[in-house]
């Protein structure tokens, strides 16, 4: 594979925030089912992916940016090989699975295949040449097939966690959505012999939004709640809870609803709901209410714009 900054496009000083976010934004233009039947679309697809998975990991993208692996996420030889160093198999070489993996830091092209046969066949002439020689070698297994999908999930699933199932080729997959994953991040599981990755795209919520692990909520609010307070029923996305509304509340008031927030799995404190009052009129106004109104800004005069003069 091309080098992964390449792939994204990104520069290596690249914070881990703007490769995911220019991973998201590759992955949701490239995505085959946006683009079915186009082949270059859904190389492209694949291409992204593995780029993000090395680079949009912090360990890996270390290792890579050190030279310890490469852009397809396999170990770099960087030192010679012993043919005598054990039953059959070089020493040296842990962690070496794949049936193509070259030497090409060193200049050599066989492959693990050809070496092996080469020390079977009595070639090596080592210590490790007999064992190997007798015992033989299992072939290493097929690689596991890829399988990537986009999923849009709900906005309180997302938030909340849940399990849900997808079908893909003949064959159902339940997916754990962990509690507090984002829209454009990867969820990636294995199933027997099926690695998934899971793009979530997380749909809106009618009255919720969300910041972090924080749910913000525009509560609306009577003009007599918020001049002589009160407590009123706000739904959370754990349920329904009592807030106090304190007297001579106005537009833009922040009331903080603690732990009603978002809670990942493994953290002691989740976030917090955020409520911001809207003071609202009814849909009709009398005219009680109006000349009441009237008299009482006759004798409590008051500009709210004052603080805008320039």
């Amino acid at each position: 594979m091309r080098n992964p900054y390449e792939v994204l496009g990104v520069p290596r000083a690249a914070t881990l925030a703007d490769i995911k976010k220019k991973y998201r934004s590759l992955a949701k233009e490239n995505h085959p089912d946006r683009k079915p039947g186009d082949k270059a679309a859904s190389d492209r697809f694949k291409e992204i992916n593995a780029a993000y998975d090395i680079v949009g990991d912090e360990a890996k993208r270390t290792r890579f940016d050190k030279g310890e692996i490469d852009a397809d996420g396999r170990e770099r030889v960087h030192a010679g090989f012993n043919p005598g160093g054990g039953a059959g198999r070089p020493a040296g070489f842990g962690g070496f699975t794949g049936r193509d993996q070259r030497f090409e830091d060193m200049g050599m092209s066989f492959n693990f295949d050809d070496l092996f046969a080469a020390f079977r066949g009595g070639a090596g002439g080592g210590a490790g040449a007999g064992a190997g020689a007798g015992a033989g070698r299992q072939a290493p297994p097929e690689p596991a097939t890829v399988g990537e999908f986009e999923m849009e999930v709900e906005f309180l699933d997302a938030t909340r966690g849940a399990t849900k199932r997808i079908t893909a080729d003949g064959r159902s997959f339940d997916v754990s959505i962990p509690a507090g994953v984002e829209d454009g991040q990867t969820i990636r599981m294995h199933d027997k012999d099926v690695d998934l990755r899971i793009l979530v795209s997380v749909k809106a919520h009618p009255f919720f939004a969300r910041k972090g692990e924080d749910i913000l909520l525009d509560l609306p609010v009577t003009v007599v709640e918020a001049v002589r307070g009160a407590k009123v029923e706000v739904p959370t996305i754990h349920g329904t809870v009592t807030l106090n509304i304190p007297p001579g509340s106005n537009t833009g008031t922040l009331l903080r609803l603690k732990g009603q927030g978002v809670r990942k799995k493994g953290k002691k404190e989740g976030g917090n709901q955020v409520a911001r009052l809207q003071v609202t009129l009814p849909d009709e106004i009398d005219g009680d209410v109006e000349e009441s109104l009237l008299k009482w800004e006759k004798r409590h005069p008051y500009d709210p714009r004052k603080k805008l003069r320039t």
